[in-house]
């Protein structure tokens, strides 16, 4: 059984049992969260899709702990203008647990 899901802006398949990397989240360590934006429910061949949502379906999920990405390098460069630009970004992910598909 899995699910399509909206978190944060972003659509994720998420499976019971599932640890999944979102945009950071205002959520504590430990908190238990649900997600009711499910878009597509897959249940041993029998689908449902939402219009938008589905109506009823809930993903339990409980949060891990917050971690931060690899380090992305942005180099911004003009040619022959002695002109470069170097920084550096990591951003910050929520680790979620994905506890029942309901």
């Amino acid at each position: 059984m899995y699910a399509i899901v909206e978190i944060a802006g972003q659509q994720f398949k998420v499976k019971e049992k599932q640890q999944i990397f979102v945009h950071r989240l205002e959520a504590n360590e430990g908190d238990s969260i649900t997600f009711d934006k499910v878009l597509l429910v897959d249940n041993e061949g029998s689908i449902q899709i939402g219009t938008p949502v589905v109506d009823g379906m809930l993903i339990k999920a409980t949060v891990v702990d917050h971690v931060r990405g690899d380090k992305v390098i942005v180099f911004k460069k003009k040619r022959r203008k002695g002109y470069t630009v170097k920084n550096g970004h990591k951003q910050s992910f929520t680790r979620v647990k994905i506890e029942s598909i309901a």
